[in-house]
């Protein structure tokens, strides 16, 4: 593998190509600075956070604030139209913070109606969470999918590597039951959080993927 097809570069390269292409269709949605990390780490047990977005955490050396998005390198493992979806979900977040909509509460964990509003208006499918986390359930449709099938192309070409998930550390043994995991429509299984992890599991109702619940 040559310098020029590395995979760092190549994978951040395709969610800042992403980016872009949301922003060339929304432009209120703000620049970013990407960054890669553990989804996993330092979260409870039996959860993975996708992604987040965070204002003014960088210093623009010609002035001015940029904020930050936040991808897991977890979540690579789910494929390219779900990392779709993880950039569409905390560009909501960013549109958010452009028009000074309050749009989540209990340390950014829930997401109101406002945030469904913005999420639908990025054309996501949104469904209630459950309590606790509101309308934080987002899928790409079908519809969607075809406006970003470039960009999706591009990281089914670039998510060459993921990240593994971190075991859990100290405290009590894990249990054999795995982890509680829902989907869009609410339905709940249990799953191997390492079998969550290295791929999509899709909900044969709504197509849906399932997705760690705490």
């Amino acid at each position: 593998m040559t310098a020029a097809e590395s995979v760092t570069p190549r994978i951040v390269a395709a969610l800042d190509r992403t980016w872009a292409a949301i922003r060339a269709r929304h432009p209120e949605v703000p620049e970013v600075v990407i960054t890669l990390g553990a989804g996993t780490g330092g979260t409870a047990p039996g959860t993975l956070l996708l992604g987040h977005f965070a204002g003014d955490r960088w210093q623009h050396a010609a002035g001015g604030r940029l904020p930050e998005m936040f991808i897991a390198g977890e979540g690579l493992a789910r494929g390219a139209r779900e990392v779709l979806d993880t950039e569409l979900h905390e560009a909501a977040h960013g549109l958010a913070a452009a028009r000074d909509i309050r749009d989540t509460s209990r340390q950014g964990r829930y997401h109101n109606a406002r945030y469904r509003g913005l999420a639908e208006e990025l054309r996501l499918a949104v469904e209630h969470a459950g309590p606790g986390f509101g309308w934080a359930a987002t899928t790409v449709p079908d519809a969607t999918a075809a406006v970003y099938a470039a960009e999706v192309e591009d990281l089914a070409a670039a998510l060459v590597a993921w990240r593994r998930p971190e075991g859990r550390r100290g405290g009590r043994a894990g249990s054999n039951n795995g982890v509680a995991a829902r989907c869009g429509c609410g339905r709940r299984i249990r799953i191997a959080e390492s079998v969550l992890a290295a791929g999509p599991v899709t909900c044969g109702l709504c197509g849906g993927d399932f997705r760690a619940a705490s």
